[in-house]
């Protein structure tokens, strides 16, 4: 574990597992897990996880998730959440900028500068499956990088029809199980969730590289 100089406490991925604030995403019964930068199946189109396990959440950020569960749970019985990325150790959110570089879909991916909140543990990407492990159609793809989905432009896209009311209605089955663990969204990713103000996080939480 080091100190950066903006005084972050930061420490590596390959020793998350002897830190008590971390919490293992499969100890989170109900919860689903697939991560998709484990995978070639995200937007670099490569595995950028490799040999690191990146199936962690901070503890705050584990127990919002289960209250998630229980809340779906019990408004959608049989659904379940599937987690599609968690921790995102600061390398890769490096590597995420870089592939952006010269392109105008950088509002989609932190600036490392400032520091991602999935770096701290504190945020995840999310979706809803259903009971045979479909996932339920939101109207765009994880990480497809598009206005429609922006949740900031649902109404418009509801009048216009390109978002159509049962999608727009699998979207608030989200919302409402992760606002339920006290997770907020944001403006332009339907799948993306995290917790407490992002200041406090960057100045007081672990960032783990």
């Amino acid at each position: 574990m080091i100190s950066t100089l903006a005084g972050v406490i930061d420490m590596r991925c390959e020793t998350i597992h002897t830190h008590p604030d971390f919490c293992r995403l499969s100890t989170i019964e109900g919860a689903a897990v697939d991560l998709r930068y484990a995978s070639e199946r995200n937007f670099v189109g490569r595995d950028l996880y490799g040999a690191l396990d990146c199936a962690w959440l901070h503890r705050l950020a584990a127990d919002g998730l289960a209250q998630a569960v229980a809340r779906l749970a019990a408004t959608a019985p049989g659904h379940r959440l599937l987690v599609l990325d968690a921790l995102r150790p600061h390398r890769v959110q490096i590597q995420l900028w870089d592939h952006l570089d010269g392109t105008d879909l950088r509002q989609y991916v932190a600036d490392p500068a400032r520091g991602s909140i999935h770096s701290f543990g504190m945020a995840l990407d999310v979706t809803v499956i259903d009971e045979a492990g479909g996932e339920l159609d939101m109207g765009s793809g994880f990480d497809e990088m598009t206005a429609l989905s922006h949740p900031v432009l649902e109404a418009a896209h509801l009048a216009s029809g390109a978002l159509t009311p049962v999608q727009h209605a699998n979207r608030l089955l989200l919302r409402d199980a992760l606002n339920a663990g006290s997770f907020r969204g944001i403006d332009n990713e339907w799948w993306h969730f995290e917790m407490l103000d992002r200041q406090r996080v960057r100045e007081e939480f672990v960032r783990v590289e």
